[in-house]
């Protein structure tokens, strides 16, 4: 018992959620494209494959990857241990068990019970060190680990009581705001890759205000799907997202370095965080009447923007943090492009033609695989003994 406490991959968080989180982006989105293409006829979760499919890109997929990086970061920005051996296993079995028991011979309401532990347990473990720290200008991100807990005890509520709006609301607010976290995360480390990875000089201190103006107002956007405003058009909800979309603007102007573009640890993050553009002006123009699907700007954000963040992310930190050169392989350099251009697919072919939807999980898939082929190994071993 020992021995597999100790092993590499439960030496840090980012370690085996990483790699879980990776695998089941692949395998969720695969058996819900061969459903939807009707060749899982039989198969039904707790609750059906919508609910099952709502529920798990955010609550599984993404939760997982945010669990792996504030598990990694926190130790870094508090100067305290990480959780490692067999806190952090248990943490990832919590996790696992979680996705497991969808498919199990269980009652329904056991099911979804099994679900609520985990972002408690990961708010309780990150809050214990930043409180005993005293880092208090990180506790927007608990707050938001926190408000991510409770989208996820509206949207079970809802399966439980099959009441798909409240479903759809829990899930939309949980989207958001793993969006507004993924803006406050690339708003610290986009700029510091950029600055490291073309030694460039830091970059002089701006007014913070627009950076807290973009949290608050990612947060209420959150708030306005988890209360149902967003359900009808609404023109002051479209002012609040160009808003939105005027600071994202602003900020890639202000990291764009044309070296960017020679290095795709740097323009896969650059492009994934352009997606969050994207998502925020497609939800204005659906507010003005000028875009006939919500669903559009959802997936703007899902596939493009959280997909495409998360796995430049996890590429470029499995390689900082296990002592590796920064030098992607090919293979991930095309999982890059390939999830972007998931993103232009379900974008923009899924509302003329239903192959749309099969091509953006196919290139989805194969670019979270592509992950998989080439950072199993350098998660599972040891960091390598400098030379």
């Amino acid at each position: 018992m020992r021995k597999l406490a100790a092993v590499p991959v439960f030496s840090l968080g980012f370690r085996p959620f990483f790699l879980a989180g990776a695998a089941f982006a692949a395998l969720a989105v695969a058996i819900w494209a061969l459903w939807l293409y009707g060749r899982m006829p039989g198969v039904q979760p707790v609750g059906g494959m919508l609910a099952w499919h709502r529920h798990e890109m955010p609550f599984g997929f993404a939760v997982a990857i945010i669990a792996g990086f504030l598990l990694t970061a926190v130790p870094n920005w508090t100067g305290r241990p990480g959780l490692k051996g067999w806190p952090l296993i248990g943490l990832v079995l919590v996790w696992l068990a979680a996705r497991l028991v969808w498919w199990l011979p269980v009652a329904p309401s056991l099911s979804l019970l099994m679900q609520l532990p985990f972002l408690p347990l990961l708010a309780g473990v990150l809050g214990r060190d930043l409180v005993a720290a005293g880092k208090r200008d990180n506790y927007p991100i608990l707050l938001m680990v926190m408000l991510l807990a409770g989208c996820q005890v509206m949207t079970l509520w809802g399966i439980f009581t099959d009441d798909a709006g409240l479903q759809r609301h829990g899930v939309l607010a949980a989207l958001w705001l793993v969006g507004a976290l993924m803006s406050v995360i690339g708003g610290r480390v986009i700029p510091f890759f950029i600055q490291r990875g073309l030694n460039r000089s830091a970059q002089r201190a701006t007014s913070a205000w627009p950076t807290r103006v973009l949290l608050v107002s990612g947060l209420f956007a959150a708030l306005t799907f988890a209360l149902g405003w967003q359900d009808a058009p609404s023109l002051w909800l479209a002012a609040l997202f160009v808003l939105m979309g005027a600071l994202h603007l602003q900020r890639l102007w202000r990291w764009h370095d044309r070296g960017i573009w020679r290095v795709p640890l740097l323009w896969s993050l650059y492009l994934a965080y352009a997606w969050l553009v994207v998502a925020v002006f497609a939800m204005a123009l659906w507010h003005a009447g000028r875009m006939p699907q919500q669903s559009l700007a959802t997936h703007s954000l899902a596939v493009g923007g959280v997909g495409g963040l998360i796995l430049a992310m996890i590429a470029r930190v499995s390689l900082g943090h296990t002592g590796r050169p920064l030098l992607p392989s090919k293979a991930i350099v095309a999982g890059f492009a390939l999830v972007l251009i998931a993103g232009l697919s379900r974008v923009l072919l899924v509302p003329f033609s239903g192959l749309g939807l099969g091509l953006s999980a196919l290139l989805w898939c194969a670019a979270f695989g592509l992950f998989l082929l080439r950072y199993t190994d350098i998660l599972l071993k040891a960091r390598p003994e400098p030379l």
